[in-house]
């Protein structure tokens, strides 16, 4: 270990494992808090830290500091916040109960409103910042976490970060600064409005996007979205390889088309599923009222309606009950009509 900055990791799992392991690696000390079964993984084998391009590394057991607890928190200079967006009130006050006044707090979560949420339950005793991550990680179990598609981790510039983007210029976790967050997280959260189709599908997100019905779904979010933001006077940040509007026409266009010249722009493992699909297979709710959910708000504040992200909020909660996945022209007729 090199020293610096102790991070803490409240939510380590499949995200914040990955994070903070990569950054561990890197060599920042590092303080994992989670679930018990991701504990007696991690106390197992340790972490693998892998990616679609080959990287890998390997954290043996001894190395590796997962705790089930907050007590932790109180050794922290950064505290990353990993938890689901359905968990961040309960997440402040834990931060509240057992961090240091003036430790800086980075949302990595999915959603907008979790930075107010953050600031409500923290009361300006801590530095807030807000982060996204733009690519999707598997847990392949024993401990095996797995970069499965391209992107960058973001966060907006303060004093903590800057050191951390410093201490972690390389690598598949290398951390980048913004001073266009919330920019960034909008257009983050509309390329989000694929977990939903992705967890209703069944599918991995390659077989799932192969499908023309599927991504004319996809599509519609995405333009519901674009037109709330618009009269909201918000520009979402370009989040991936194409700005909007063309990869809004991209998603529409045939299957040969889309699989022979767009999809290639994405850098997307074979074993990638969305965090929704994870969620839904382990029976926990899903973050489906964050993402869709947000433009339902959002669109509710303009006086305006968000019918295909009303639809999508709706078929997942019924996923969340129980609900077999859909064939990519069911769900296409359930959305689009």
């Amino acid at each position: 270990m090199n020293g610096g900055p102790k991070i803490a990791v409240l939510g380590a799992g499949s995200i914040g494992c990955f994070v903070g392991g990569a950054w561990q690696s890197a060599g920042l000390p590092v303080t994992f808090i989670g679930r018990k079964k991701v504990s007696r993984a991690v106390d197992e084998h340790g972490l693998t830290l892998t990616d679609y391009s080959g990287w890998r590394v390997h954290l043996p057991p001894g190395d590796v500091d997962y705790r089930v607890g907050p007590e932790a928190l109180d050794e922290a200079n950064i505290i990353l916040v990993t938890v689901k967006s359905g968990d961040t009130a309960n997440a402040a006050a834990e931060i509240a109960a057992h961090a240091r006044d003036g430790a800086t707090v980075v949302s990595f979560q999915n959603g907008i409103s979790n930075i107010e949420t953050l600031e409500k339950g923290l009361g300006g005793r801590f530095e807030i910042a807000r982060g996204i991550v733009a690519f999707n990680v598997v847990q392949l179990g024993n401990g095996e976490f797995h970069k499965a598609v391209g992107g960058n981790l973001w966060s907006e510039k303060r004093d903590a970060t800057q050191l951390l983007a410093e201490r972690c210029p390389d690598g598949p976790a290398a951390l980048k600064l913004s001073a266009n967050m919330l920019e960034l997280a909008w257009g983050k959260l509309l390329i989000n409005m694929n977990n939903a189709v992705n967890a209703l599908s069944g599918k991995t997100l390659i077989d799932e996007l192969q499908k023309r019905d599927y991504r004319r779904v996809f599509a519609a979010c995405i333009e519901e979205g674009l037109a709330l933001l618009r009269r909201a006077g918000i520009q979402p940040a370009k989040v991936g390889p194409l700005q909007f509007p063309l990869l809004v026409h991209a998603l529409r266009s045939p299957d040969l088309v889309f699989n022979n010249l767009f999809f290639r722009a994405w850098k997307i493992d074979p074993k990638a599923r969305s965090s929704m699909s994870d969620d839904l297979a382990e029976g926990r709710k899903t973050e489906v009222d964050y993402l869709n959910g947000e433009l339902i708000r959002l669109a509710e504040r303009l006086q305006m309606d968000a019918p295909v992200s009303r639809s999508i909020v709706e078929l997942v909660h019924k996923a969340e009950a129980g609900a077999p996945a859909l064939s990519a022209n069911a769900l296409r007729k359930a959305v689009l009509g």
